[in-house]
């Protein structure tokens, strides 16, 4: 069943991201939703929590710091923050969007299993809200071209939420490297596929003992015409429905059959 298109003008959206509450790119959302949305509430994880998937904190309670109205820390994962801002920080009303960053970096390809910014999108889409997770994508060592995100961001929410997408799917934005007057377009895309881990360090610490350094290097494939990868490579804004269901259904049927 499809969502209905979503009048930003009348809803609350919760905000949040996998880079903390002091993000850059936090900041930047709210600024950018504040003239478009009925209210904008920030829920988000005290500190950093990049790389953390669809984590929950299950084994130690965890602590809700209000900063400000609508304002709000959560001592866990980004998982963890838009779960507690639905059932309990929100529970008198319910978001009607979820968006997840804007986050330091991109989420393409083999990102999105990894990555916390997707994950809170994908908590939100779980508990039947409309959810988008939102990255600006940088070069190492270089700074972050914002100017970009805050340049066509606002275009892109109203395209979306304007579209109507089925229960289950989240949206995946990504924003190119390039600055805002050279972005080609706005193009939707497939997940691209590549691995990170393909540099691992390898050390030993002060006491002998060997350590092992996850770097950043990915193995990539030839970047393929209508995936995110190749997309972002040309300077075109991505935009990628991502579904919750795993489920692979030509290898399901195929596998009923064999097992009649």
């Amino acid at each position: 069943m499809a969502t209905r298109p979503i009048d930003l003008s009348r809803v609350r959206v919760l905000v949040t991201n996998d880079d903390g509450i002091a993000a850059p790119g936090l900041k930047l959302l709210e600024t950018i939703l504040a003239p478009l949305a009925k209210e904008v509430w920030v829920v988000a994880p005290e500190v950093e929590q990049s790389a953390t998937s669809h984590s929950l904190t299950l084994r130690r309670p965890l602590r809700i710091r209000k900063i400000a109205p609508r304002r709000y820390a959560v001592d866990g994962t980004p998982t963890d923050s838009v779960l507690l801002a639905v059932t309990e920080v929100m529970q008198d009303r319910p978001p009607g969007l979820v968006i997840s960053g804007v986050n330091r970096g991109g989420n393409l390809g083999e990102d999105v299993t990894y990555s916390g910014t997707v994950a809170a999108a994908m908590e939100g889409t779980l508990l039947g809200v409309p959810s988008i997770a939102v990255s600006q994508v940088y070069l190492d060592g270089h700074p972050v071209k914002w100017a970009t995100a805050e340049k066509w961001l606002g275009r892109i929410l109203k395209r979306l939420t304007g579209a109507a997408w089925p229960a289950g799917v989240l949206m995946n934005v990504n924003l190119p490297d390039v600055a805002a007057r050279k972005v080609t377009g706005i193009e939707i895309t497939r997940q691209g596929q590549r691995k990170i881990g393909s540099d691992i360090a390898r050390g030993t610490d002060p006491r002998g003992e060997p350590y092992y350094w996850i770097g950043a290097q990915r193995r990539e494939e030839p970047y393929r015409r209508g995936t995110d990868l190749e997309a972002i490579r040309r300077g075109a804004v991505s935009v990628t429905p991502l579904t919750m269901d795993l489920t692979h259904g030509p290898t399901l049927n195929r596998l009923r059959g064999a097992f009649r």
